[in-house]
């Protein structure tokens, strides 16, 4: 008897203990959150609000380098390679010697031909001096007509002979000048093609040596219809259209320009017309031949929203980006990307103005989350803002 109340007093021990536990927890449950607690759960997130830039834009295109003066130097006259004066790959002055050519010949003609202008001379005074005294007599009816007219055409004939002298003397003069091959242009020349002691006819054609132009130098590349009518629509003129040019092999030197033509036709295989700007070599390392990368910029400047690729994530073809909306809650906004301008990626389509980017915490966002957004800190505002604490 004793032992069947021992077990029903334990039995009822342990279902209040039972129902005391259920109560607790249910209070426990219904106890609401201490204050701060809920914030402290939200995920904090770092954003950059968007705000348009004016900038520049650019269309990148390749080319070649080409001289915008090029001379193959020929000999004018026939004869041996005296003396050469220059040295292959300096930069020559225009008028300056690079050739001689055995001079004696000519100098030989020079001299002939100049005595016989001499020889013609004489010949016009003594033709003069009759021609006046056949003057005088005709009038007093001294000498016959046909006398007269013999010494008027004398006269004329020996005039004839000293032009006709002299212009043959003009021309040995210029052959003994030719002998003399000169530079037409400032610029580098190239290594001479013959050596001292060879003969050289002009009937050969033979090139001697190559000059081209230094100062400044032209880029040939082609471009698509529409930026041709983007340029020549956005531009009063020519020379309101920047240009770049960084060379293939070495991208840290920049070189500006400008467009000093285009072609009068579109190629209709390419689709493309070709286009010329210049540039002013101020190193002397542009040589013609060379590959360059040419950007063309827009007339006018454009004001657009950029993005940096690490905001940015891929989902199958799409590009996302996780924006914060009024509510502090994650949305998924696909968007559409253009050119890079200084390290950002230009928004086409997407975005908007005051849009907040997340730009810190990607890893940890689902669309419909709410977060704690934390404006992104600039480099430079995070300056002023030291100096500010430190005043």
């Amino acid at each position: 008897m004793l032992k069947k109340i021992g077990y029903i007093g334990l039995l009822a021990c342990v279902t209040t203990l039972t129902w005391a536990l259920f109560i607790r927890q249910d209070n426990i449950q219904n106890i609401e959150p201490a204050a701060g607690q809920e914030s402290a759960s939200v995920m904090p997130v770092t954003v950059k609000t968007l705000v348009p830039q004016d900038v520049q834009l650019w269309t990148q295109f390749s080319g070649r380098l080409v001289a915008v003066e090029q001379v193959n130097i020929r000999t004018r006259v026939a004869g041996a390679i005296d003396k050469i004066y220059f040295q292959p790959g300096s930069i020559v002055k225009k008028g300056q010697p690079l050739f001689l050519i055995d001079p004696r010949p000519y100098r030989a003609e020079v001299d002939r031909q100049a005595a016989a202008v001499a020889s013609t001379q004489a010949q016009q005074i003594l033709a003069t001096s009759e021609a006046e005294r056949a003057n005088r007599l005709i009038k007093d009816n001294a000498i016959s007509k046909r006398e007269y007219d013999e010494r008027i055409n004398s006269l004329k004939v020996a005039s004839a002979h000293v032009k006709s002298a002299q212009a043959i003397l003009q021309q040995a003069q210029l052959n003994l000048n030719y002998a003399t091959i000169t530079s037409p242009i400032d610029g580098k020349i190239g290594r001479a093609e013959v050596t001292v002691g060879n003969l050289i006819d002009p009937a050969q054609s033979l090139v001697l040596t190559e000059i081209v132009s230094v100062k400044s130098i032209y880029v040939d590349f082609e471009i698509d219809e529409q930026t041709y009518l983007n340029t020549v629509r956005k531009s009063a003129n020519s020379d309101n259209t920047p240009v770049r040019l960084l060379t293939n092999s070495d991208d840290s030197v920049e070189y500006l320009g400008k467009i000093t033509s285009f072609d009068n036709k579109l190629d209709t295989t390419s689709g493309t017309i070709r286009a010329r700007a210049e540039f002013i070599n101020h190193d002397g390392a542009l040589v013609p031949g060379m590959f360059a990368n040419v950007y063309l910029g827009n007339p006018k400047k454009a004001s657009s929203i950029f993005v940096s690729d690490r905001w940015v994530t891929t989902d199958q073809d799409k590009k996302i980006v996780y924006i914060v909306d009024k509510k502090n809650k994650v949305e998924y906004r696909p968007v559409k990307l253009g050119n890079t301008v200084d390290g950002m990626r230009m928004v086409t389509a997407g975005l908007n103005e005051g849009d907040r980017v997340i730009t810190k915490g990607l890893q940890h966002v689902r669309p419909g989350m709410v977060v704690d957004p934390q404006e992104e800190i600039s480099d430079v505002d995070a300056k002023l803002a030291t100096e500010q604490l430190s005043q």
